[in-house]
């Protein structure tokens, strides 16, 4: 096995000691960043509604901030007290995150595709005071779903509504008063961030990150990258996401420079934006990149200031890499992460070209992967096994989950992906032991799914699995046993999820009908095998 930049000490002494962890808080960075550039545009704010983008320097944001969080003070949040935030790529949800940081209360993203099944578990499983959303996003009603789950939800204090009127309007409730002095905000250790997983195992699982593990991840993709204050980047990715999170926002506070909010992606639009505003880097899956080399083509502006794009979730087609090199001038690098490590490897620009395609790079600054067999051996090169990350950008753990497995006693935690790693150090995810579907760089859980379809009175087994699509990289395919009797169809298995209340992003595109499902003599389901049918039957169609 290689071992690139191997750290015998994970103690969260040696990490600050090697300059990995800055024991800095996620307020800090705008407070130096105000420091800096008082009157440098930190933010502009591109909706699909608005004529005009919306712009605010950092002095106006680090303000807004302020009187945001001397406003959930009095609304009751205090330290260690749960903000859920269901917003798009507004200017709201930057504002409440510095807001949550500087009186020590904790940040929890979520979706705009999760309905009330996914909210109703998260929000009293925190025991979230505030929860946050949009008046309406995309033609759908989100006050209205959060005011109509509030009987379900006996932790809830208060539902604040960005673009909302009345008393419960963002701005009225937020940035109306003038700030009063802050107690204590977050220390670097403490949990600023409660992300949770799309529940591939079942139930979502909150993942805890630290300001120190959040600051970790912007100081080595900026060194990787070499970015500065100059640059301009591109929230295009969903901030209830870490790649828009951390990847992005906090990444461009962390260097002082500017963002470009787009709230709802659409490439002509979003190119428009990269053009007129000089983006230089953005962070997104496979499908942005596509989109964006169409748009181009189509006759929109070449973005001539774009150099680097960080791209994860899935596997990036060399002719996608070739393509974005000879008509953008892009370099594009691959990445492999997840919710609990963050950025764990990255191909750097200088080898994307060469790399890119036919990796997920290797370890970033601070931390260290390895490829073990089953009994935790570690494999040759060119040999696939478990995939191992240990370092500074890890999770501090499961919130209210301690029972779950975590980090073995020398820091490894098993990030559940299969892997092999070439002879430069540069890892390959080959396949998952965890049974996921990645669409478009969404986790889908596909557990849930299944569940929820066995309880339909027409179906007798299911399997759910992905086959290969050259835009989302993976679409949904429902293998289904029907009872005898009954029959089923795609249309009723997506109406039987949308009363479920299940985010349709999740709903499976295509559904077989089988006699059975191939199975070991166990009785264990031979996913292998149906994945193989399913890429077959997609092909030839």
């Amino acid at each position: 096995m290689i071992v690139v930049a191997a750290i015998r000490d994970t103690s969260h002494a040696h990490f600050r000691q090697a300059g990995y962890w800055l024991d800095k808080t996620v307020d800090q960075l705008l407070t130096e960043a105000v420091a800096r550039a008082p009157e440098k545009v930190a933010i502009v704010a591109d909706r699909a509604d608005r004529d005009q983008a919306r712009r605010f320097t950092y002095r106006e944001l680090d303000e807004l901030a302020n009187r945001a969080a001397s406003s959930l003070s009095r609304l009751g949040v205090g330290r260690g007290d749960i903000v859920t935030v269901q917003l798009p790529n507004w200017w709201e949800f930057v504002v409440t995150a510095f807001a949550c940081s500087k009186i020590g209360a904790v940040l929890n993203p979520v979706m705009p595709i999760l309905r009330e099944r996914e909210l109703v578990y998260i929000l009293n499983f925190c025991q979230a005071k505030v929860f946050i959303v949009p008046k309406s996003y995309r033609g759908f009603d989100y006050a209205a779903m959060a005011q109509g789950m509030r009987a379900e939800l006996p932790y809830l204090k208060h539902v604040i509504v960005a673009d909302g009127e009345g008393d419960t309007g963002f701005e009225r409730m937020l940035l109306s008063a003038d700030p009063d002095e802050l107690s204590p905000g977050l220390r670097p250790d403490d949990m600023a961030v409660l992300m949770f997983t799309s529940g591939t195992t079942g139930e979502p699982k909150g993942v805890m990150h630290t300001s120190n593990s959040l600051i970790a991840c912007c100081k080595a993709l900026s060194g990787r990258f070499g970015l500065d204050s100059s640059d301009v980047l591109l929230v295009a990715s969903p901030v209830g996401h870490m790649t828009g999170y951390a990847a992005i926002v906090l990444l461009s506070v962390y260097l002082g420079g500017t963002m470009i909010l787009q709230d709802i992606w659409e490439p002509k639009r979003g190119v428009g934006l990269m053009a007129r505003e000089g983006v230089t880097y953005t962070a997104a899956s496979t499908p942005f990149l596509s989109d964006i080399c169409d748009a181009v083509k189509g006759g929109s502006p070449q973005p001539k200031s774009l150099r680097s794009f960080l791209c994860g979730g899935a596997p990036i087609p060399s002719v996608l890499i070739e393509r974005a090199a000879a008509e953008l001038g892009l370099k594009v690098c691959s990445l492999w992460g997840m919710t609990e490590v963050l950025s764990g490897t990255l191909t750097e620009p200088s080898r994307a070209a060469e790399k890119s395609a036919s990796t997920d790079g290797r370890s970033l600054e601070g931390m260290e992967v390895r490829i073990v067999d089953t009994e935790g051996h570690p494999v040759p090169a060119g040999e696939p096994g478990r995939l191992l990350v240990r370092g500074a950008q890890m999770f501090k753990g499961y919130y209210k989950r301690p029972e779950l497995p975590t980090f073995d006693g020398d820091g490894w935690f098993d990030s559940g992906d299969l892997a092999y790693m070439d002879k430069d150090g540069y890892i390959r995810i080959s396949g998952r032991v965890k049974d996921i579907l990645i669409r478009g760089g969404e986790n889908v859980p596909v557990v849930e799914i299944e569940n929820l379809l066995y309880k339909h009175p027409a179906v007798s087994a299911v399997a759910v699995v992905g086959f290969p699509d050259a835009r989302l990289g993976e679409r949904g395919c429902a293998f289904i046993v029907p009872r005898s009797g009954s029959t089923i169809d795609l249309a009723a298995v997506q109406a039987y999820l949308g009363e479920a209340r299940m985010a349709k992003q999740f709903w499976p595109e295509r559904i077989e009908l089988v006699a059975e499902l191939p199975r070991t003599a166990s009785g264990k389901i031979q996913k292998f095998k149906l994945r193989e049918l399913a890429a077959a039957m997609a092909e030839a169609k």
